[in-house]
């Protein structure tokens, strides 16, 4: 990313995509994508230490 990233342009969003979301979704389909999100997330993580620790 490049110098002119804004984190507060970014976090405001990503709250507007999950507003938009709860309000089109119902409570199963919420946690369902709360829970694809989150693990995606995580397995993001994952490769980027793994990137790290192997030079790439």
């Amino acid at each position: 990313m490049g110098a002119d990233c804004n984190p507060l342009a970014l976090t405001t969003g990503i709250n507007t995509l999950a507003a938009a979301l709860a309000q089109t979704l119902n409570d199963e389909e919420l946690a369902l994508a709360a829970a694809v999100l989150t693990q995606l997330g995580d397995t993001l993580a994952t490769i980027a230490v793994q990137r790290q620790l192997c030079g790439q």
